[in-house]
């Protein structure tokens, strides 16, 4: 059985502006029919230059850029078919609710009797029914928010575009906004391409992230498999907290490799072909290192330093040295008897084999 055609495909884009470095690079990416794909990465990592290059507001250098399987290469934004929201709302001032959002359907020429019903229908889908009469500026932050996506969405447009939509937010009402966007778009279908740079909105949003650094694409994956997966030092970094140790590989066996890091050896699972001799970043993360385990329970055993403890509500943050690594982090579940670890003891901590990575070095 033959899968589906890709609803947007990015086939060998490049992008640079005059007199610069290129801006992306090599990018090659699908996005299926009803996905919501977040590209996520630092400031300047090509990402809203992607969805730019969708949108029709700035051009591939190179490469070529498909809608349906057909390419958009000169087709100006207003003939894209396309739902937008940016993060400063673009709102017109002087009109209310209703009339922003029956602008665009007076632009494309719906009958009054057709708008009435497509802003209706946006207003509820947005939770604003009783906002229709009221300006821009008699809402909040939140509201305008809501009232830009209904816009996008009140055309019935099959490609949403959303670029740091809850950039201005504060994190409670990001968190709420998170949520009502997803129910929207599952609601509907629609596919979404979504830019940000907060990895826990990506992750708690998303069908898949594509990781962006310098303008090329690190991983495309599921939350999951980002966290859970990552295939380089700067994935595993980005996507949530890890500690990397640095070594060399030892020996190599069946899906796992022995690394010597500061005199001692651990086991991690070896994802790439790196031969024994090559440098490597072992990656681990804090939540899967045990304090004070069974004797002869895991694989990697350690003595430790503790150098600082943090309590952050739900968990303990604690630093550690070890390995010859003065900045290593584990996590305790916040607990009755958590206080068996003070600053300056002595600990024993612990992970398994393949809680932890090799990972490519000279890729960080």
């Amino acid at each position: 059985m033959s899968q589906p055609a890709p609803h947007v495909e990015y086939l060998a884009v490049h992008k640079r502006y005059a007199d610069s470095d290129w801006v992306v690079r090599d990018l090659d990416l699908e996005l299926n029919r009803g996905e919501f794909l977040t590209l996520l990465g630092p400031s300047g990592s090509g990402k809203t230059t992607c969805l730019m290059m969708l949108a029709g507001f700035e051009p591939a250098t190179t490469g070529d850029i498909r809608i349906d399987g057909v390419s958009v290469a000169g087709l100006p934004p207003d003939k894209r078919g396309l739902g937008v929201v940016f993060q400063n709302y673009a709102l017109f001032p002087h009109m209310s609710v209703g009339a922003n959002l029956a602008f665009p359907l007076e632009v494309r020429g719906l009958s009054a009797g057709q708008r009435r019903e497509r802003v209706a229908r946006a207003l509820e889908l947005v939770r604003l029914e009783d906002f229709e009469d009221r300006r821009p500026n008699q809402l909040s932050g939140g509201q305008q928010q809501r009232v830009a996506i209904a816009r996008a969405l009140v055309f019935e447009p099959e490609l949403v575009l959303m670029d740091e939509p809850l950039g201005a937010l504060d994190r409670r009402l990001r968190e709420q906004l998170q949520y009502e966007i997803r129910r929207i778009q599952r609601q509907l279908g629609v596919t979404v391409l979504y830019v940000t740079h907060d990895q826990t909105e990506a992750m708690a949003m998303s069908d898949r992230v594509a990781v962006f650094r310098a303008g090329r694409i690190e991983q495309v994956a599921t939350p999951e498999v980002l966290y859970e997966e990552p295939q380089t030092p700067f994935v595993a970094s980005f996507i949530g907290e890890n500690n990397l140790l640095k070594g060399r590989i030892a020996s190599v066996g069946r899906g796992v490799c022995e690394v010597e890091v500061a005199g001692q050896r651990l086991q991690a699972a070896h994802i790439s072909d790196l031969p024994p001799g090559s440098e490597t970043l072992v990656a681990i993360r804090p939540e899967r290192v045990n304090i004070a385990p069974l004797p002869m329970r895991y694989s990697n055993e350690f003595e430790a330093l503790v150098e600082d403890i943090s309590f952050l509500g739900d968990h303990l943050r604690v630093r550690l040295e070890v390995c010859g690594n003065s900045d290593f982090i584990a996590k305790i579940p916040n607990i009755v008897g958590h206080g068996g670890i003070l600053p300056g003891d002595q600990a024993r901590i612990g992970w398994g084999a393949l809680d932890c990575r090799a990972l490519e070095a000279a890729s960080y």
